[in-house]
């Protein structure tokens, strides 16, 4: 296995990460990067920085450079005290062509956001909102005076609606970074085609959330291992769909 050291260039990185030149159909590729430790927990002191190493953040940048836009819960947001996406210098040439940041979007049903904070007020290029049609008014109101809100569904989010949205506005490489109620529907959807899985050398027992926290997943197996790099005792996986 190969250790991700090796790959010390960005740029090899960059090509061993890369989203597929030909989209499945629907035009769009979400692949969804989460950290776990060894007994499948997804959060240390229930957040998920905790978890991982100083090649587990170089990869998290990397996968943020390559992707159209980056989907967040505003639970995470919040838990994981979000701020804009900012550009780095290992992002030289990957994002020729293309603004010089992703928009964060976030997955927020009730809109309780911070909408003077750094999130929205900092950000390079507008936040994106993704809600739906019965969101409290006012905070809807408001939400468009800060961000560009996709309205996806009546009662609960349609993230296949949602999706269909951003790829109409070229957003066709999508990066989910959870957390486990927002990457759980996901799955649960049929809607992800890759996930990048971040194995920690930890065990922390508990209560803690697992990287999925919604319904039953359908075509569980159909899964196949695309690769697998290591740094110190960490795994770091990438897992792609073998039907779809």
């Amino acid at each position: 296995m190969r250790p991700l050291t090796s790959s010390a260039e960005p740029a090899d990185l960059a090509e061993r990460y890369a989203y597929p030149a030909d989209p499945p159909p629907g035009g769009m590729w979400l692949r969804a990067n989460m950290v776990a430790g060894l007994d499948g927990a997804a959060q240390r002191d229930e957040r998920s920085g905790g978890l991982g190493n100083a090649a587990d953040r170089r990869l998290f940048l990397l996968l943020r450079g390559l992707a159209d836009a980056v989907v967040v819960g505003a639970g995470t947001v919040r838990a994981e005290g979000y701020g804009p996406v900012r550009p780095v210098p290992e992002w030289d040439g990957v994002r020729d062509g293309r603004p010089p940041v992703p928009p964060l979007v976030i997955v927020s049903r009730s809109l309780g956001l911070d909408f003077d904070g750094p999130v929205f007020t900092e950000a390079p290029v507008p936040t994106i909102v993704l809600t739906c049609a019965d969101a409290d008014p006012d905070r809807l109101r408001t939400a468009r005076a800060h961000a560009d809100v996709i309205i996806a569904g009546e009662r609960a989010l349609d993230f296949g609606v949602a999706f269909r949205a951003l790829a109409a506005r070229g957003h066709r490489r999508l990066l989910c970074e959870g957390g486990p109620a927002v990457l759980g529907q996901i799955a649960a959807a049929g809607l992800l085609d890759e996930l990048c899985l971040t194995l920690s050398p930890m065990l922390l027992g508990g209560d803690a959330l697992r990287i999925l926290d919604g319904p039953s997943v359908p075509d569980p197996a159909c899964w196949r291992l695309a690769d697998a790099l290591t740094d110190e005792d960490y795994l770091f996986l990438r897992y792609t769909r073998a039907t779809r």
